[in-house]
């Protein structure tokens, strides 16, 4: 399969079509390779429509959809960003020039993205997603959806930080940009998306008689 030909045709087709206009994000979706961070099964549906398998209950995010994410945190260079379960997001924020740490808290799709984001710049860390490693980042962005914004995550923003991440309670979800001030967080809708959503991020279900 000629993956370059598919990356630049997915760059064309899916993302410049929906609006998605920052030069540099679409120069490094260009690059960055999307085969080498989903299972090696499934690298052939890389640059499809669809969320991709990396392993067991863990995806890749469609590539107009993190594009469209990405590009709502207009991401700068030099910038410490934290991609939380979002590995192809991690190393096209890296290939822009960020400080990236993705973090995972899957040791088998940890074992599936390894070398390709430490071949993009990215730092790798194995944890449990609910609490996110560091603090005072500029960026958080997450490639699955959850129930809610978790307030852990936006407490490891500094000031001014942004967090994208689709919140999905039902068959469709609402992608949506926090922006964190000195004292709390405010937030507006996107788009519409379907992504997975993440294990143990699920709306806890209410007791009723």
């Amino acid at each position: 399969m000629d993956y370059l030909s598919a990356r630049i045709n997915m760059v064309e087709s899916q993302v410049r079509t929906n609006d998605v206009t920052l030069a540099e994000l679409q120069r490094a979706m260009r690059t960055v390779a999307r085969e080498r961070l989903c299972a090696p099964a499934r690298a052939f549906a890389a640059y499809a429509e669809v969320e991709v398998e990396i392993a067991p209950g863990r995806w890749l995010m469609k590539p107009r959809d993190i594009a469209k994410l990405l590009q709502a945190v207009q991401p700068r260079a030099g910038e410490r960003a934290l991609a939380i379960a979002a590995p192809y997001a991690a190393a096209v924020l890296a290939e822009m020039g960020l400080e990236v740490t993705a973090q995972e808290g899957d040791a088998r799709a940890a074992a599936v993205v390894e070398q390709g984001l430490r071949d993009y710049g990215a730092a790798l860390e194995v944890s449990d997603l609910a609490t996110p490693v560091g603090e005072g980042w500029d960026i958080i962005v997450c490639e699955a959806a959850v129930a809610e914004a978790p307030r852990a995550w936006l407490d490891a923003l500094k000031p001014g930080g942004r967090l994208a991440v689709v919140l999905r309670d039902g068959p469709v979800g609402k992608a949506r940009l926090f922006l964190r001030d000195e004292r709390a967080a405010s937030s507006r809708e996107l788009f519409d998306a379907t992504p997975p959503v993440l294990a143990g991020f699920e709306r806890a279900p209410t007791f009723q008689f």
